[in-house]
């Protein structure tokens, strides 16, 4: 039946036809906000953010803003600690995402084959207004060191030696090429790689004495405002016109921007000054404020260059970044014990830090003079290591193996294996190893051996050192050669105290074991013909447990070699500077074959310095 119209419903059917227009166009205007949340959200694969980290204060200070923003935006930021040419290396292998610390034009030689393959490309400059060469403290400069020119004028007082980074940077690279190249007068210079707070520990120590010291320097830094430094001219040719003039890009892994264009909005907008990377890096440097506290601190002020880097950035969920960051933050997962231990933290790295500081201000006279005392006994080592030619040190070395071995086979070894070394190049870094390895044995040797027949003597006293001799042995190397870095500068001298301190457990246990298992017998037949306590123990004690004291100075001699590679981290020269540098530079052929020449150099040692057999064993 059709339903008949009568007077009165024409205003009832125009409401009604007006709430379904409404109606759809809410519900257009809803699907259309869905589709576009939908839009702005990166796919789930975009998730976790990769970020690269070179580990300078200013790239490693804006990456953890950016992933504290990520993070704050639902993503999730993995950052990982690598060197430029392993990044870039890392981004065209897929495996690294982002990396914002691309200084131009010093990384120029370094990013060109991955721009031309198209693997890594370049989202924009998020820094302007840097610089980055050599540079001096203001007293040097006014003394005349003005100029690339002028540094060779000074050689004697630098003592050859020019301090850079880590291996494999971009700008060490630069200075070994002058130098190589024989620029300026640079030839026979020194370049002392480490890091960037190993390089800044050196210039404090040079500063604070008023020492002459030419460094790498850039800007921003606190250095430029700690030390007074100033840049040299003549460097255009190598590092580029205007003092090094430079801009920081910022570059992603190729197809990046199109599979997350959420997370390239934001790159895009992200662009930093040189007065806010020197405030974030004042804090870290000054006020020892971690990273990833300076980042969370920092956003948390809402500052307003934060609303320009998220504008039309959104979070992983689809809502404008700017909403998505304005809510409160979420309460911890953390129970409230857990949350009670974690926030009342003992503060041990507070008071080593206090510590270290407290020494290197009240007891600088005592450092010094060790430092003077292991600069003095390797620069003897070294001199007549250097001092034989190379031939007559290489039978000399193996005539010494015959003598001690007997074995004319493990002459030829050594014969050969030096030759070898020699045709690799690595000659004069073998030198210096094996200079480091002699003087560290031997003062490990003799403290270690004395306090090994004390704690033979005097169960008392072993059983205070033990705790002490695994602490030693357990803890990270890295740990104790941050404090020796700090107290004792950059160079050979805190190598060589890292690894006396690493390698001193092996004579001081052996060495106690040997005279502990002395037969009694044998004590008791020299007591028995009025052997006085001190004849008792070089006549019959230590020739009973020479054997086992003979094995505690090979694996002293063992474990110094085995710190080559972390003493090269201090400026200590050696094998372990091209082995870190090719890490660095992911430069296969040169790790092996300075690798190669360290395995040689521990069989030589170890087959020479090893106590003999017994007959009749194999």
């Amino acid at each position: 039946m059709r339903a008949s119209w009568r007077p009165g419903m024409g205003p009832l059917l125009r409401g009604l036809r007006l709430l379904g227009v409404v109606a759809t166009t809410s519900l257009a205007v809803v699907s259309g906000g869905g589709n576009a949340a939908a839009a702005a959200a990166d796919p789930p694969s975009c998730r976790t953010v990769r970020l690269a980290d070179v580990g300078w204060t200013a790239e490693t200070a804006t990456t953890a803003v950016l992933a504290q923003m990520l993070a704050d935006l639902g993503y999730k930021p993995l950052i990982t600690v690598l060197s430029v040419p392993v990044t870039l290396e890392s981004m065209k292998n897929g495996d690294i995402d982002v990396f914002l610390g691309n200084w131009m034009p010093a990384q120029a030689s370094m990013l060109q084959p991955f721009t031309d393959d198209g693997s890594v490309e370049v989202v924009r400059h998020n820094l302007v207004g840097a610089k980055y060469t050599l540079g001096v403290p203001d007293y040097l400069h006014d003394a005349g060191l003005k100029d690339f020119s002028d540094i060779n004028r000074f050689r004697k007082e630098l003592g050859a030696s020019i301090y850079g980074i880590e291996p494999g940077n971009d700008g060490n690279h630069i200075i070994l090429e002058l130098i190589k190249k024989n620029e300026f007068g640079l030839g026979g210079f020194r370049l002392v790689e480490s890091s960037e707070q190993g390089m800044l520990a050196q210039v404090e120590r040079a500063y604070r004495s008023r020492q002459p010291v030419v460094f790498l320097a850039w800007a921003p830094h606190p250095m430029n405002t700690h030390f007074n430094v100033r840049y040299l001219t003549g460097g255009d040719a190598s590092f580029g016109p205007d003092y090094g003039a430079a801009t920081v890009s910022t570059l992603v892994r190729k197809g990046y921007q199109q599979e997350c264009p959420n997370v390239a909005r934001l790159l895009a907008n992200l662009e930093f000054t040189v007065e806010l990377e020197n405030e974030w890096m004042d804090r870290i440097l000054s006020d020892k404020v971690r990273t990833s506290d300076l980042a969370v601190e920092w956003l948390a002020r809402r500052q307003p260059i934060v609303a320009t880097w998220l504008e039309g950035v959104h979070g992983f969920d689809g809502r404008p970044a700017l909403q998505v960051v304005a809510e409160p933050a979420k309460l911890s997962h953390l129970s409230a014990f857990e949350t009670w231990i974690t926030t009342n933290k003992i503060p041990v790295g507070d008071t080593a830090t206090t510590f270290v500081e407290y020494t290197k201000q009240h007891a600088r006279g005592l450092f010094d003079g060790i430092a003077a005392v292991l600069t003095g006994s390797t620069n003897v080592v070294a001199r007549i290591l250097n001092g034989v030619p190379a031939p007559a040190l290489i039978l000399l070395i193996a005539g010494l193996s015959w003598v001690l071995r007997r074995s004319v086979g493990l002459a030829v070894f050594v014969v050969l294996s030096l030759l070898f070394i020699m045709n690799q190049g690595y000659w004069d870094a073998t030198l210096e190893t094996l200079t480091l390895v002699l003087v560290a044995a031997t003062v490990a040797t003799v403290i270690g051996v004395p306090l090994g027949i004390w704690g033979a003597k005097r169960p008392r006293v072993y059983a205070a050192m033990r705790p002490v001799l695994d602490l030693m042995q357990t803890l990270p190397t890295f740990v104790y050669l941050t404090p020796t870095l700090v107290l004792f500068g950059l160079g050979i001298v805190p190598g060589l105290i890292s690894t006396i301190i690493f390698a001193l457990p092996a004579p001081i246990r052996l060495t106690q074991l040997g005279i502990a298992s002395v037969p009694k017998t044998l004590r008791e037949a020299g007591q028995a013909f009025g052997a006085t306590p001190l004849q008792l123990l070089f006549k019959v004690e230590l020739p009973s447990a020479r054997p086992m004291i003979l094995a505690g100075i090979t694996q002293c001699i063992m474990l110094s070699l085995s710190m080559v590679v972390i003493a090269a981290l201090v400026g200590a020269g050696g094998l372990g500077v091209p082995v870190v540098r090719a890490l660095n530079t992911v430069q296969v052929g040169m790790g092996f074959e300075a690798g190669l020449a360290i395995v040689l150099l521990a069989i030589m040692l170890d087959r020479i310095s090893r106590p003999a057999e017994k007959k009749g064993q194999e």
